[in-house]
């Protein structure tokens, strides 16, 4: 498994945006800006956030973006799952995977389901507001 650069830059604008909205919203440019990423790119990540239901919209004269829950209420599991194809560490673990004809005798599919709970259970237990402080 191995993150994508959309994966990683949706908890970096997320974290941005919990550290930045107070009790507004956070434009798209600031973020960027600070985080240093293209907004072309980073508009590409926030429309699957915002379709996610992970952020709120407001368009126009100081709109932009915010949480529409607590830092601690996102976890990263949540935002992965969401930017990411998969988390599992192997094809056979994704959710829409095919069963496989080897898996009675497969020598090696402890392993992989230990490892992929593992992962789950770490990224289910950091949130945005871990990130934050």
């Amino acid at each position: 498994m191995m993150i994508s650069t959309k994966g990683r830059y949706a908890l970096r604008f997320l974290a941005d945006v919990a550290e930045h909205q107070g009790s507004g919203f956070v434009p798209l440019k600031d973020v960027a800006a600070r985080q240093e990423i293209s907004e072309k790119y980073l508009e590409i990540v926030v429309k699957e956030l915002v379709k996610g239901g992970l952020l709120d919209t407001l368009r126009g004269k100081g709109g932009g973006y915010r949480l529409n829950k607590a830092p601690e209420k996102y976890t990263v599991t949540e935002i992965l799952e969401l930017t990411e194809e998969s988390l599992a560490p192997v094809s056979c673990l994704e959710n829409d995977a095919e069963p496989c004809s080897r898996a009675s005798e497969c020598r090696t599919l402890g392993m992989w389901k230990g490892l992929d709970q593992l992962i789950r259970n770490y990224f289910d237990n950091i949130t945005l507001a871990d990130l934050i402080r």
